[in-house]
């Protein structure tokens, strides 16, 4: 059985991880405080607003992530 490409985004996106902001500090170590501040300012990993929810895709927290690695 062959999966379509629409199906298999379809799937890829049901078994994304949701991370939540307090996830995101406990990972990177930070303030919940400073998370925030990073949203007013645009300069945190994109987040999706789900009703009164918070929530940061692990991909994109991942690519965010991997764009301010230094050299």
């Amino acid at each position: 059985m062959t999966t379509t490409p629409e199906r298999s985004e379809t799937l890829e996106a049901a078994e994304e991880q949701w991370l939540s902001p307090r996830d995101i500090c406990a990972e990177l170590h930070i303030p919940e405080r400073t998370f925030y501040q990073w949203r007013v300012k645009h300069l945190g990993p994109r987040a999706y607003r789900i009703g009164r929810h918070l929530r940061i895709s692990r991909s994109d927290f991942n690519s965010w992530l991997s764009s301010h690695l230094e050299d």
